[in-house]
């Protein structure tokens, strides 16, 4: 019997109807459990032998990990938590870095068309729903993105793990600054309509990067289009508590976000995303 009638279980033969059997089927093989530690940490075990393209969707994981191996923790299926295993074979290991830049691109496509919000990219990792005044929605953070790389040899393979805030309430809420397609107003809150359209959109991206061979360049120009941190005053702090205050202008060919400092030595600098501990938009 379910715990609460308004945050029903995943479906998963309906999943794997959909995304392996189906016609437009394009993945291997998807699972859904109800409960595990970290779905991420559950397919980099088993990355040697589970098959391109398997995907693990939790109702509930207990040692949810963010960058920095920050934790978090929600209510039973109350969020989208899923992984994906992909493998790129000839991907030159230096472009590794934008699989999580195309995941961030697919959560907001798929949020702005299937839940009708008003979502943004946050580099390198986060995804905002932007506030409404007339509205009084403050808006905030609705997803995070962690990739890890499991292997480079002979085939580089990585998994791609993504938490979206569906049904929280505001009580329910890790911190002030989250949000959740709930409390935004989504016109679609269904975990299985969101968690089919992503691994639909991931998969149809992956397609196109491979049929590029590779070429990031597409993938910095929607991902640019859509991140709300260009144009921003910014304040990073790096390791060490070493900060950098100034306004970011781009995102370059690796990936990195470009940020001209307000004061000294003006020249712009990149950032990667391994070299930031947070990144905070001050005009916000």
């Amino acid at each position: 019997m379910w715990e609460n009638l308004d945050r029903p279980p995943l479906d998963g033969r309906a999943l794997t109807r959909a995304l392996v059997e189906g016609p437009r089927g394009s993945w291997s093989r998807v699972d859904v459990v109800a409960r595990t530690g970290s779905t991420n940490a559950d397919l980099l075990a088993v990355a040697d032998t589970a098959g391109d393209r398997t995907a693990l969707i939790a109702d509930v994981q207990d040692a949810g990990r963010g960058r920095h191996s920050r934790s978090f923790t929600a209510p039973a299926r109350s969020q989208v938590i899923v992984s994906a295993l992909v493998k790129l074979p000839g991907v030159p290991p230096g472009s590794v870095g934008w699989l999580p830049l195309l995941t961030g691109v697919a959560v907001v496509d798929v949020l702005r068309t299937v839940t009708e919000v008003d979502a943004v990219l946050k580099w390198p990792n986060d995804v905002l729903i932007r506030g409404d005044e007339s509205s009084g929605y403050a808006g905030g953070k609705v997803a995070g993105i962690l990739v890890e790389v499991a292997s480079t040899h002979p085939v580089v393979t990585a998994v791609s793990g993504v938490g979206i805030n569906v049904s929280l309430t505001e009580a329910e809420l890790p911190v002030p600054t989250a949000t959740s397609l709930q409390l935004a107003g989504a016109a679609v809150i269904d975990r299985g309509t969101v968690v089919r359209a992503f691994l639909r959109a991931v998969g149809s991206a992956l397609d196109e990067w491979r049929e590029s061979g590779w070429d990031t360049a597409p993938i910095a120009e929607l991902y640019r289009s859509r991140c709300d941190t260009l144009g921003r005053r910014v304040r990073v702090t790096m390791p060490g508590d070493t900060e950098l205050v100034g306004v970011a202008t781009d995102i370059d060919e690796h990936g990195r976000v470009v940020i001209v400092p307000e004061s000294g030595d003006t020249t712009p600098v990149a950032v990667s995303a391994g070299d930031v501990t947070h990144l905070r938009a001050l005009d916000a």
